[in-house]
């Protein structure tokens, strides 16, 4: 019985999610936490989880490989002008997405 509460206690603790976000939010200390954040995301597709911190660790991980996709494909273009247009539209995206996505967890409610 004590085992299945603790197990249960830990499934339903989105200190995780919040230390996720946090990290997503620290980018602009070189891009180090956002991928640590990915990191430590994706050493936790194998664990149990509840469907809600399910769906913000997936809103998580897509969000920082799509930004660093965008920021990749924003030093690979030639042109700077829209180097740095995609780079700072690939920044205010992440930036949303990682507040819409933060909000969501503290209200309780799947993204």
């Amino acid at each position: 019985m004590i085992s299945t509460t603790s197990s249960r206690i830990a499934l339903d603790d989105h200190s995780l999610g919040h230390l996720l976000y946090g990290l997503m939010l620290a980018f602009p200390l070189f891009l180090l936490p956002p991928i640590l954040g990915l990191v430590i995301n994706c050493a936790q597709k194998g664990h149990k989880m509840s469907e809600l911190l399910y769906s913000h660790i997936r809103w998580q991980r897509w969000s920082i490989v799509t930004m660093l996709s965008l920021l990749v494909l924003a030093y690979i273009v030639s042109q700077t002008w829209l180097a740095i247009t995609l780079a700072v539209l690939a920044l205010f995206w992440f930036c949303h997405r990682t507040i819409k996505g933060w909000m969501a967890l503290v209200d309780g409610q799947p993204i």
